[in-house]
């Protein structure tokens, strides 16, 4: 569909959640979600907003201007959500909310890509992104550095290994081996790794040490992206 030859059919199928949400702050919450379905043509499930404004602790019977900013948010939210749009686009959808709030409007998004709307999302809550996102697209100086899917991301040949030794060991030796680098040491008893590649090289190298314990983890979605926005030399 051409948004711009046919702007109101492409709105009839989205629900949008903007960043600076306007509302009439006479209506009732009730109220302002009943004009927006006036807009959308009466196509609303009004058991659904019920459902879902109960969910989050929505009183629909509130003045919009006696309303916190979490609660806006949730009107927010919920008039995105209520006509079951195919496609639904949120910027900072749990901004403001608490943490139970969040987890439950999360939930709900995640509801709607079951049934199987699209979901665009922008947030800087980089947990939260990890937890819903199948594809995530890094923005860098105001361009798009890199799309992938979220668990690629995640699942990169970049790894952290903690290493305990029965006794101290020298951590340059360690480092000598291709893709490591030592990012800290406590008298050479508990060192920790970055390994960029293979662990196969590291494991070799170990076999030659008393080890106790080893550990690796993976880097999480938020050590990725503080990695695009590490200065590069030269760069303010």
């Amino acid at each position: 569909m051409d948004p711009q030859k046919d702007p109101v059919a492409v709105r009839a199928r989205v629900g949008y959640l903007p960043g600076e949400l306007q509302l009439e702050s006479n209506f009732t919450v009730e109220g302002e979600l009943r004009y927006l379905d006036r807009l959308r043509g009466r196509v609303v499930d009004w058991d659904y907003v019920y459902q879902i404004a109960q969910r989050i602790g929505l009183d629909l019977r509130m003045p919009i201007k006696n309303l916190s900013k979490g609660n806006k948010q949730k009107v927010g939210v919920v008039q995105a959500l209520m006509a079951k749009p195919d496609l639904l686009m949120f910027d900072e959808p749990t901004f403001g909310l608490d943490p139970l709030m969040q987890q439950e409007v999360l939930g709900m998004i995640a509801e709607a890509q079951d049934r199987g709307a699209t979901v665009f999302f922008s947030s800087h809550i980089l947990s939260e992104v990890q937890e819903i996102a199948e594809r995530v697209a890094i923005i860098r100086k105001g361009v798009v550095a890199e799309v992938a899917e979220t668990s690629m991301l995640i699942n990169r040949s970049l790894r952290r290994a903690k290493v305990r030794f029965r006794e101290p060991v020298d951590a340059n030796a360690l480092a000598n081996v291709s893709g490591v680098t030592v990012i800290s040491q406590d008298d050479g008893l508990n060192i920790m790794l970055q390994v960029e590649g293979e662990m196969n090289g590291l494991i070799k190298a170990l076999a030659s040490y008393p080890v106790s314990d080893f550990e690796t983890e993976r880097p999480s979605l938020e050590e990725i992206f503080l990695a695009y926005y590490e200065d590069s030399p030269g760069e303010a």
